[in-house]
């Protein structure tokens, strides 16, 4: 635990202020996301430089929360309250990663910013708008305990990893011999939106293990299962004789 400068120790969190703190997170980095994707559309300096405060912010909401949960959980009984607080452990971890992350899309936006394409400009703006997507949702799933809505991230990932393969495509491979510019930097950047959704889907999966106590894997079954089983349904109604 920190100790003040004063040698005395900081007051014991409850397990509700180390939640509010993780959602405080959850906030910061979805507010990070989307103060970058309005820099990339308008190349406004105020909303770049504003993804540098969050990413501070979540620094501090980082160590804060590893402070509080390693001091309280040696304190909690309760297996639920233990889980929850190691899920809001785990949560802020990811959550600073993505700050890190967006602060050095920014950071190399910066550079090249008046040499980028707009081809290429639009394909980070809808990469950058599916990560800031995928952070909300990840954030109000873990709120609401949404599963359903975990599972919305998990998806959008796969169109997160389609759209950098492009960008690599259109930059390393060429097969068209296109002109293109600042190959290095652009591809670079989609790799690390990319690695953010990835964090965001990283949190979409403990949410679901703490909902359900299970693996993704298996809650994925599930609602394939569920599915499957709707469709017959409906199908049986369809086809069944009218009386």
């Amino acid at each position: 635990m920190s100790v003040p400068d004063d040698g005395s120790q900081l007051p014991v969190p409850s397990s509700a202020q180390i939640l509010e703190l993780t959602v405080r997170g959850c906030h910061a980095a979805k507010a990070s996301a989307d103060a970058l994707l309005a820099g990339l559309k308008t190349g406004s300096e105020e909303f770049l430089d504003s993804v540098r405060k969050y990413e501070e912010e979540l620094d501090r909401l980082d160590h804060e929360i590893n402070d509080g949960v390693t001091t309280l959980i040696p304190r909690i009984s309760s297996e639920v309250q233990a889980r929850e607080l190691l899920a809001c452990l785990k949560f802020i971890i990811e959550l600073e990663r993505i700050g890190d992350l967006l602060l050095n899309v920014v950071n190399r936006f910066h550079a090249v910013s008046a040499r980028v394409d707009s081809h290429d400009l639009g394909e980070l703006v809808t990469m950058t708008s599916i990560v800031a997507g995928m952070i909300g949702n990840a954030g109000e799933a873990f709120i609401q305990r949404d599963v359903a809505r975990s599972l919305v991230v998990l998806g959008d990932d796969a169109e997160l990893d389609r759209l950098r393969n492009l960008m690599i495509v259109r930059h390393v491979e060429n097969p068209e011999r296109q002109p293109v510019r600042e190959s290095y930097h652009l591809v670079t950047m989609s790799q690390t939106l990319e690695r953010a959704g990835d964090h965001a889907k990283n949190l979409a999966e403990e949410t679901c293990h703490l909902v359900t106590g299970r693996s993704v894997r298996h809650v994925l079954r599930e609602y394939d299962r569920s599915f499957e089983q709707g469709f017959v349904d409906k199908l049986r109604r369809t086809i069944a004789p009218k009386t």
